[in-house]
């Protein structure tokens, strides 16, 4: 198995796993029910239905 020629530093092994880090996630607040939702994506309501920017795309499912 290949193994290095030379030690990685602190610093750089460090700035390589600077992107690695979690961020949290993007949240918005729906029209019409004023749940939290993620933005871009349809949500599901109680009823059953499904809504994208407060408005219902799809019907609920029996």
């Amino acid at each position: 198995m290949p193994t290095p020629k030379k030690k990685t530093s602190r610093s750089r092994r460090d700035m390589r796993r600077s992107h690695d880090s979690l961020t949290t996630a993007a949240v918005a607040t729906d029209k019409k029910t004023g749940e939290l939702v993620r933005p871009h994506r349809a949500m599901k309501a109680s009823d059953g239905a499904y809504y994208y920017k407060g408005k219902q795309i799809s019907a609920a499912k029996n």
